[in-house]
């Protein structure tokens, strides 16, 4: 996956993400991108390697968690 596909998935999930009602706790916002990482993957996966759409929303998921600070919580 190149560098614009990545960002054009990261900026599709933050968007999504900020179109969701604010969550209350910063574990709930861990989730939500969980959950729109979840579905992006679902449904555009068949649109990258096998294997590079889900590897690059594992990483973002992890740099979330540590942004957040709930990297040991998970």
């Amino acid at each position: 996956m190149d560098i614009r596909s990545q960002s054009e998935v990261y900026t599709r999930l933050e968007k999504a993400v900020d179109d969701l009602p604010k969550a209350n706790t910063t574990l709930g916002k861990y989730e939500q991108y969980e959950m729109i990482a979840i579905q992006i993957l679902d449904s555009e996966h068949e649109d990258f390697n096998e294997g590079s759409l889900e590897k690059c929303l594992m990483a973002y998921l992890q740099a979330k968690a540590r942004e957040l600070g709930i990297n040991d919580l998970l």
